[in-house]
């Protein structure tokens, strides 16, 4: 119960006016419900004629003795004088009908009740999903690294769905039943305190019976919501990957291998199922045990001490079973609430996941870049693992300096120390002499554009892609920035021209279209510092030719790092480094490095062959 109360702590407050205006119209439920019931008493006093209709002969002051006393005198005055203008039956269809008034009214407050639940409820399950997206967004992108996709596409859908289900939708009833019980409770009071305190020794049952089972649901819960993820996990596995699994033929092995993961998560969800399945009989099974043994009791009180008359002892079981159905649902809330908690858990991993790219309190604000990029003696590991080693590096601005060298040199992590993807573990990175820590991240951010091997596209129009983070651009400067980029072309051939969706990551679309797109949204962005890494790498020898020449115009009056295996991409770079383990072990100009006879003309000769 403390998990669940943490949690309506932190996500409910903004929505409490609908918490306050539910639990009024709880409260006028379920007075108007023991009022209702009360009109049992005379009209089975008139039907059993169990006191001559009725016995009060005036009506007594409110005060004058005990609060049942004189409700049951002043109720049965009333219906005497009732009887006496009229007749029993027309006092029965009286009381009848006042009786189906008073329920109209509690129907009434009972649906305003749970009405005002619904915006808390969504409101909640919405507010959790924002969070989790603004953390996804905000988190650093080495997170992701150790993170699969598919399980924090289960933690958005699958285990938020759950909180709503789980927790939300129990919010109502955990306002509503302890409201009823309480009500129903003094209500039983009131008519037999023996009788009320003989019943209560029952209850227990039902909290040590909830608290048990709860506790073994959650665990479930918990392995089940991982094996959930693990489903989704391969799902986006076999999206991503169906053209292979295709090409080797391993659509057998697929399935096999995603009917085990399917099938784990069955056997799991059955057993979770089964128990949640298992509280509503028992609970009925406690609730019926309990009425039995409260006729016995309470029939003693009525035909041998005669401490309670016939009709009385009716509304007081109709009451006490009026309280069972409360208690149920309290009970069925203690078997689904752990299934929501354990879904809380899974997202909270992500939630309270550490931002560690942090910008100081008071960060440096630059519009422009003025003078260079430089590496200061810059060591970079991934967990144990050393990927670059006391990098000295600087890039002078409007300069074009490439990195070449094998893979896993550390060419693409070089790049992202710049942007701060990821920080240093020793040494700086500057711009312009300023530690790029110290900068704003938005600021830093907005001086660079991004030029991948892979094209990062949306399944949006042409227009919104190209526009991509830049605001109030107009027409004709996203039209300028598709032509320069070698897109228009192809653009104004589409069926809706700018206004085309492109598909899911740019899937309508071959690779030098995609690239010609991304290489227009830099443009558009217009930044004084560009990266580039594998630009052209995976196209054919046409579209590397048009890519190839977006980019030049791209590059010109700006700050160039580029990332290139094919080194007739970089033969006019002001410097070329070559990497090697994470060091730079040469660097020069194209025909400088080809005198030296090293490691890049190793590189050279090989693709020359």
């Amino acid at each position: 119960m403390k998990e669940f109360l943490q949690v309506i702590r932190r996500f409910v407050p903004p929505y409490k006016k609908y918490l306050i205006w539910s639990i009024v119209f709880n409260l006028i439920s379920a007075l108007l419900n023991i009022f209702s019931f009360a009109a049992i008493i005379p009209i089975l006093q008139i039907l059993f004629d169990t006191k001559g209709h009725a016995t009060a002969t005036q009506l007594m002051a409110w005060g004058s003795g005990k609060f049942t006393e004189v409700l049951s005198n002043n109720a049965d005055y009333y219906v005497r004088q009732l009887i006496e203008l009229t007749n029993p039956v027309t006092t029965i269809l009286i009381i009848g009908l006042a009786l189906t008034f008073m329920t109209f009214l509690k129907t009434g407050s009972y649906f305003l009740s749970s009405a005002f639940i619904i915006p808390v409820r969504t409101g909640v399950v919405r507010d959790i999903r924002n969070l989790l997206y603004r953390k996804i967004t905000s988190l650093h992108i080495g997170f992701f690294s150790d993170e699969r996709k598919g399980d924090i596409i289960a933690r958005m859908s699958g285990d938020v769905q759950e909180i709503e289900n789980s927790i939300m939708a129990w919010i109502d009833m955990l306002i509503k039943n302890p409201i009823l019980i309480v009500a129903y409770f003094i209500a039983l009071m009131l008519v037999s305190w023996k009788l009320t305190l003989f019943t209560l020794f029952f209850v227990p049952l039902f909290g040590w019976f909830m608290g048990f089972v709860g506790r073994k649901l959650k665990a479930n819960s918990i392995k089940a919501q991982a094996l959930w993820s693990d489903t989704m996990s391969q799902v986006e596995e076999t999206l991503g990957g169906l053209r292979i699994i295709k090409a080797f033929g391993a659509e057998t092995k697929m399935n096999h291998r995603f009917d085990r993961t399917n099938s784990a998560y069955r056997n799991d969800l059955m057993r979770v199922q089964i128990r949640q399945q298992a509280a509503h009989p028992m609970s009925e099974f406690l609730g019926t045990l309990m009425i039995v043994i409260v006729l016995w009791f309470g029939g003693i009180m009525v035909m041998r001490s005669h401490q309670i008359s016939g009709p009385v002892f009716i509304y007081y079981l109709t009451i006490l079973y009026s309280i069972i159905n409360p208690l149920k649902e309290f009970s069925r809330a203690g078997y689904n609430i752990p299934k929501g908690l354990a879904s809380m858990e899974r997202i909270d991993k992500i939630l309270q996941a550490e931002v560690e790219i942090k910008e100081t309190e008071k960060p440096i604000h630059i519009a422009n870049f003025e003078h260079q990029i430089e590496f200061r003696h810059v060591s970079f590991k991934y967990e144990q693992q050393w990927v670059l080693k006391d990098i000295n590096l600087v890039i002078p601005k409007g300069k074009t300096v490439a990195l070449v060298g094998q893979s896993g040199s550390g060419k693409s992590t070089l790049l992202d120390l710049i942007p701060r993807y990821y920080d240093v573990q020793e040494g700086e990175v500057l711009i312009d002499g300023i530690n790029v820590k110290e900068l704003g991240i938005h600021d830093l951010r907005k001086l660079i554009g991004n030029v991948n091997q892979e094209a990062i596209l949306f399944n949006d129009t042409y227009y919104n892609n190209i526009t991509f983070g830049v605001n109030n651009a107009t027409k004709e400067e996203v039209e300028k920035a598709a032509r320069i980029a070698n897109a228009y072309d192809f653009i104004m051939e589409s069926d809706h021209q700018f206004e085309t969706n492109i598909g899911d990551r740019g899937g309508r679309l071959s690779g030098g279209q995609r690239q010609r797109i991304s290489i227009a949204r830099a443009i558009l962005k217009n930044p004084p510092i560009l990266i580039l890494d594998e630009a052209t790498s995976a196209l054919d020898t046409e579209s590397e030719r048009l890519v190839q020449d977006a980019l030049t115009k791209l590059m010109k009056t700006r700050t160039t790092i580029a990332v290139a295996h094919r080194l007739s991409t970089i033969k006019n770079s002001d410097e070329i480094c070559v990497l090697h383990e994470g060091e730079i072990v040469e660097r020069g100009t194209h025909d400088e490095l080809i005198e030296k006879n090293g490691y890049y003309k190793k590189l050279h000769d090989m693709q020359e062959i």
